[in-house]
């Protein structure tokens, strides 16, 4: 039975292309390479990883699918692609041959633009990417939870999955509005919903467990543990406490699902919904 982290990135790390990487996120100013992750997934019990877009160019694309060609553990990819781009049927066309990409995501929680994914261009891109098979990462804030459950309405077919449960406002403590816009989200069958990334939005220095039980109480509860999947968001999660703190905190709370449940969570929903294969 598979057990996959759904959420992870690598890179090299490049100071002006990395910008978002500010002073105090030190801890990850350098290169995160499939070397490095390996023996922290096997030393979890993990069958393998989904590694997920970090720069948004076509170059990163066909890097991490360089990467996950000489590396078997690594089981899909999640691109970018320029879903606006007049040509962006032919560009998935020509990504078709790659098995092992899985889906694109683009960076929406960045843009100024917070409506971005209701666009009729965009609109456009992504109706491409069911037509061409293709799933879609979420990228997004709690502000534009809204936008997405009116996108994942209007395109029903579409497989979406929601990175770090939209980023909670965890360290402030804050539930509403988020909760009732997941609710809201939640509703859309065609919407699965990842916990990863969640110890990045709590203090970094002084978070504890139960700090993120009301947030993943309301993401099970609203989703169901059929349409939640694990990402370590590694190495992002190195600047809140590191791998193995994250897995502890999650591995506690799923502790009260049944075993087929925790199954779901670990792995099945994961090798489902991004169809991954060995």
């Amino acid at each position: 039975m598979a057990r996959i982290d759904a959420h992870q990135h690598f890179w090299r790390f490049d100071p002006v292309r990395d910008s978002w990487i500010t002073p105090e996120m030190a801890a990850i100013q350098r290169d995160f390479l499939p070397p490095d992750l390996e023996p922290i997934l096997q030393q979890h019990g993990f069958d393998g990883c989904v590694a997920v877009q970090a720069s948004q160019s076509e170059a990163e694309t066909d890097w991490l699918l360089e990467l996950a060609a000489a590396h078997n553990f690594i089981k899909g990819v999640v691109g970018w692609v320029d879903l606006q781009a007049d040509n962006v049927a032919e560009r998935l066309a020509y990504y078709q041959q790659f098995a092992k990409l899985k889906g694109f995501r683009h960076v929406l929680q960045g843009e100024p633009d917070r409506a971005l994914l209701l666009r009729p261009a965009f609109r456009r891109g992504l109706t491409a990417l069911y037509l061409h098979g293709f799933t879609y990462d979420l990228l997004i804030l709690p502000d534009q939870l809204a936008y997405a459950a009116e996108l994942a309405r209007a395109l029903p077919l579409q497989p979406f999955v929601l990175d770090h449960s939209a980023k909670p406002l965890i360290k402030a403590g804050e539930l509403e509005p988020w909760r009732q816009h997941m609710r809201t989200l939640a509703a859309h069958e065609n919407v699965l919903c990842k916990v990863s990334g969640l110890v990045t939005e709590a203090d970094w220095l002084h978070w504890q467990p139960q700090d993120f039980w009301p947030y993943l109480d309301v993401v099970f509860e609203a989703f169901g543990p059929q349409r939640v999947l694990f990402g370590s968001d590694w190495p992002v999660c190195n600047v809140a406490g590191g791998y193995e703190r994250l897995y502890a905190l999650v591995a506690d709370y799923v502790a009260r699902l049944s075993a087929a449940e925790q199954a779901q969570f670990w792995g099945t929903n994961a090798v489902r919904f991004y169809g991954l294969s060995d």
